[in-house]
């Protein structure tokens, strides 16, 4: 039906105007009606019309048109038979054609409304410019343009702000990299922020420029971490602990702004001082490392030396120790003996001092060099070996640690002794015991007295 109507406006509008180079019905019908009472009239002129055209006529040629489409009947543009009413086929039709025009268009409007949202995507709809609600993926309809209108956010991308620099390292935006520490010291700092949204609505509706708030929350959030922070500390150790403060700090901030963003994870790309104070830091750190390295040999030396003089320290103590022990383990024996000498003496005083007396002996004769003279053979002439003698003695005294030596007898050769066994050696041994008994004789009186 809708062709049927387009092809009858054509033809309306084509066959019945006299630009295209026919002229109207009545014109020919004029035309025919002289040439059959054989009037001459003076022909028009064929070819191109040069002439303006005919406002009026024109202007009553789409009237007529227009009439013709409606239904009605129309006659010539002189009024002859002009009058008629409407055709109320044509009328009919005409309205079954417009009505299907619109249900056409209603609905192709209404499907316009129909849309897909992709596995991790979610679409925000708004009315009238306001804020609906959030649909999830899937097939989704809404109320189509002017009424409603919808907008497709990606949630499962991870998406990065870089603070810093722009796409290298080395093309460092020095606004945003330099900082200044808590010891007054300047640091440049590049570093890169992974994140995800949370909330499309929020994205959407409460940041201007959502990407570049992030960037801002970014600088504002290393500011102040790194502002608290000593120099040595963010360039070595504390990377990683700054890291961490920084993306708990962006978090909180966000979350104020209710920015609908969720941080994930914080990259710190790069971390060393200015370009231009680069030399003296690499000396000062050249410097720093050879104090370490001294530090730890002298440590290394400390724990070599300390240990074995501990040790040489407490094998004095346990040898001081020991001798303490002994001298006073010998001091209370020669107490304890000469306590109980004192008892027995108490007692027996001559035996007691008989047996002190050949102890005493004992002890003396044990450490020195002795002569046996074999006082049986007589001899007026006797021989002493003074050189073995002296020599003997040379060789007691030269052994080390003080050991008393073992009591040596020297025994005369046996010429000497057959030619000293004498009766002068009869008399001299007889005279040392005579001597010896003269010595005891006041000793035992004096014991006789005593008891």
């Amino acid at each position: 039906m809708l062709v049927s109507l387009f092809r009858k406006i054509g033809v309306k509008f084509s066959l019945n105007d006299p630009q295209w180079g026919r002229g109207s019905q009545n014109d020919n019908r004029e035309n025919q009606n002289n040439g059959s009472n054989g009037d001459k009239r003076p022909e028009k002129p064929s070819g191109n019309n040069d002439g303006p055209p005919d406002l009026d006529q024109l202007w009553r040629d789409f009237n007529q048109r227009i009439a013709g489409l409606l239904g009605r009947k129309g006659g010539g543009s002189d009024g002859g038979n002009g009058g008629g009413g409407f055709n109320r086929g044509d009328v009919k039709g005409a309205g079954i054609g417009v009505g299907v025009i619109a249900v056409i268009v209603a609905f192709l409007w209404l499907a316009s409304g129909f849309f897909i949202v992709q596995e991790g995507q979610t679409a925000v709809v708004t009315t009238f410019g306001r804020y609906s609600h959030t649909t999830l993926p899937g097939f989704n309809w809404r109320w189509p343009y002017p009424i409603q209108g919808h907008e497709i956010v990606n949630m499962s991308q991870v998406r990065t702000a870089e603070i810093g620099y722009r796409g290298n390292v080395r093309n460092k935006q020095l606004k945003e990299s330099l900082m200044l520490t808590d010891d007054e010291n300047i640091i440049d700092i590049q570093f890169a922020v992974q994140y995800k949204l949370k909330n499309a609505a929020e994205w959407l509706f409460n940041n201007r420029d959502p990407d570049d708030s992030v960037r801002q929350v970014a600088e504002t959030a290393i500011r102040e971490i790194v502002g608290r922070s000593k120099m040595d500390f963010v360039l070595y150790e504390g990377r990683e602990k700054v890291a961490l403060d920084v993306s708990q700090r962006m978090q909180q901030i966000l979350d104020r702004y209710k920015s609908g963003v969720q941080i994930t994870n914080v990259t710190m790309q790069g971390v060393q001082p200015p370009e231009q104070v680069q030399a003296a830091f690499d000396d000062a750190v050249k410097a720093g490392q050879d104090r370490e390295r001294l530090k730890n040999e002298g440590q290394a030396y400390a724990n070599d030396v300390i240990p074995r003089a501990s040790g040489a320290a407490s094998r004095l103590l346990e040898e001081a120790e020991a001798y303490r022990s002994r001298v006073t383990a010998n001091a209370e024996g020669d107490a304890s003996r000469f306590t109980q000498v004192q008892e027995a003496y108490a007692k027996a005083p001559a035996v007691t001092r008989d047996r002190m007396y050949l102890e005493t002996m004992q002890q003396i004769f044990a450490n020195t060099t002795k002569v046996m003279v074999d006082a049986k053979n007589g001899s007026n002439l006797l021989y002493l070996p003074l050189d073995k003698l002296i020599q003997q003695s040379a060789t007691d005294a030269a052994p080390a640690g003080g050991k008393a030596p073992a009591s040596s007898t020297v025994q005369p050769s046996a010429g000497a002794a057959s030619t000293t066994s004498t009766a002068g050696n009869d008399t001299v041994y007889s005279s040392e015991l005579m001597r010896d008994s003269r010595n005891r004789d006041p000793r035992d009186a004096r014991d006789r007295e005593v008891r």
